[in-house]
């Protein structure tokens, strides 16, 4: 293949990305992942679990299911709205038991309060960045590594198959966008090692996958980093849109 045409054919793949919907894209993301998905079934419990970017600002003081307060203003209150509007017949209760800047040790730390108590049938956990980024802040002087990672999340996913044998598990993928605030070149390349560990955990423990960050890859080929987040973590109002979808995708009726 000469120049011109290997250029023909990176330029039309580009295009074709840039012509897509937002759920054009989560679904092409989703797809190329080869994930499997879970199956919703009459009164699940779903459950989102993870920092701040699945905390988003909820109110802690409230515990009961399906309130807008208790979901924070993230992609969980998004998609947990979404799964409502489309699936009124199953009478899902959902609840959102993110907290602002946790690692995987502290999920576990709150773990038999803030799930094993709600007895999830779908439990989707969104952790791995802070795992990372707070290597590199003096301010949070967290020595963890990559094994400390992996071998965390697995020893929380044996407590939780243990007590809730099954419970259908969403792992999602950390995410980060280059060049925008608080990503830069630092973070690479040891902060992919954190999305491989949480792909094959997935894959080991048979969980839904939800491949954020290819879905974040293909958005930037729409719109530049910062329309998707304002310091490269955090999803802003367009951002948060983009994970809701992409995270549906895990999901059948």
């Amino acid at each position: 293949m000469n120049n011109t045409r290997r250029s023909f054919i990176t330029n039309a793949a580009i295009g074709t990305l840039a012509a897509l919907s937002i759920p054009e894209l989560a679904s092409s993301a989703f797809a190329e992942a080869k994930g499997k998905k879970v199956r919703l079934t009459e009164n699940d419990i779903v459950l989102f679990q993870g920092d701040s970017i699945t905390d988003s600002g909820r109110d802690k003081k409230k515990t009961e299911a399906n309130n807008v307060a208790c979901m924070g203003s993230g992609y969980a209150l998004v998609a947990g709205s979404r799964l409502l509007v489309d699936h009124p017949e199953k009478k899902l209760q959902i609840y959102n038991k993110g907290i602002s800047g946790n690692k995987v040790y502290q999920l576990a730390d709150r773990w038999d309060e803030d799930c094993l108590s709600l007895k999830p049938n779908v439990l989707s956990i969104f952790v791995g960045v802070n795992d990372y980024w707070h290597t590199l802040n003096p301010k949070t002087p967290y020595t963890g590594t990559i094994e400390t990672y992996r071998t965390d999340y697995k020893k929380l996913i044996d407590r939780t198959k243990a007590a809730l044998p099954d419970v259908k598990l969403i792992i999602c993928e950390p995410y980060a966008i280059n060049g925008v605030k608080s990503v830069t070149d630092a973070w690479y390349p040891k902060f992919p090692e954190f999305q491989v560990a949480a792909r094959e955990i997935a894959e080991q423990y048979g969980a839904a996958f939800v491949p954020f960050q290819t879905v974040v890859d293909k958005a930037l080929k729409q719109a530049p980093g910062n329309y998707w987040s304002n310091d490269g973590v955090h999803p802003n109002m367009a951002g948060i849109t983009l994970l809701a979808h992409a995270w549906l995708e895990a999901v059948k009726g």
